[in-house]
């Protein structure tokens, strides 16, 4: 009878086991095709696409500005003292400088912009993912877009540092090959019961 009785427990704590087991449930989104459901996706895009255009207006200024100087120079510069082609020709080379310069300049500003703008649209998703996580359990969220390996969402957790320092610390040491004093390293070895060869010089 006690027998009996005790196979009945431990299948009663290994049932609640899986049942807890179970509970730990663990969800997946693919958080880019979510944002691009986002009306206001679209909108930052449109945004980002107009902060671009104006900065490319400026390049096709500056890039105007170069080519009619150009001109100029090549229709008069047999015509220029040499003081005068040296001048023009460093003002040429600065202008297309200051071009260059400013093309790196706006792609990484409207890398900033773009960034900026979607800050909050991902706040939102966010938030609304962990609003769903809550609502239906979940413990963990995993984003499944190709290429990502984030957690969106997870329950708070004890942290096991200690613990783990602990178990380290009674464990022996890892075998770590200093490779200085290696039995197996290649090399000329004596033959035995003779000495080390010399060198031979020249």
């Amino acid at each position: 009878m006690k027998n009996t009785i005790k196979k009945i427990a431990i299948v009663a704590i290994s049932l609640m086991s899986f049942a807890n087991l179970n509970a730990q449930k663990i969800a997946h989104v693919n958080l880019d095709s979510l944002i691009n459901t986002m009306p206001e996706t679209k909108n930052a895009k449109e945004a980002a696409q107009n902060y671009l255009k104006d900065l490319e207006k400026s390049v096709a200024a500056m890039s105007s500005e170069y080519e009619s100087k150009l001109q100029a120079y090549q229709t008069e510069a047999e015509k220029m003292s040499d003081l005068v082609r040296k001048t023009k020709e460093e003002e040429l080379m600065s202008i297309q400088r200051r071009i260059e310069d400013f093309r790196m300049q706006a792609q990484q500003d409207y890398q900033r912009k773009s960034a900026e703008l979607s800050a909050p649209i991902y706040d939102k998703a966010k938030k609304a993912i962990e609003a769903v996580a809550k609502e239906g359990g979940f413990k963990y969220v995993l984003d499944t877009t190709p290429g990502a390996s984030a957690v969106l969402f997870s329950e708070p957790s004890d942290d096991i540092f200690a613990q783990v320092k602990k178990k380290l610390d009674s464990m022996p040491p890892a075998n770590v090959p200093t490779g200085a004093n290696n039995s197996n390293t290649g090399g000329v070895k004596p033959p035995k019961g003779g000495t080390t060869p010399t060198k031979k010089t020249n």
